[in-house]
């Protein structure tokens, strides 16, 4: 995937990080800014895996038929 084909929304901080140069770090600062991402992406995806599950809790709950 190209970097410009990526979505990307425009002032959060996922673009900043994306436009960031880096060039300056150095590969201890690299690893170091890796491992902070994934603990992000892992986060995310929790917070994700949560709202997921509380979604379908609720569209069990309201797609319930009465007999």
């Amino acid at each position: 995937m190209d970097i410009d084909d990526r979505p990307i929304r425009k002032g959060d901080a996922a673009s900043q990080l994306a436009a960031e140069d880096l060039a300056p770090y150095s590969q201890d600062e690299l690893t170091d800014r890796v491992a902070l991402l994934e603990a992000e992406i892992a986060r995310v995806k929790a917070h994700s895996d949560k709202a997921s599950a509380h979604r379908a809790a609720a569209d069990a709950f309201f797609s319930k038929k009465t007999d």
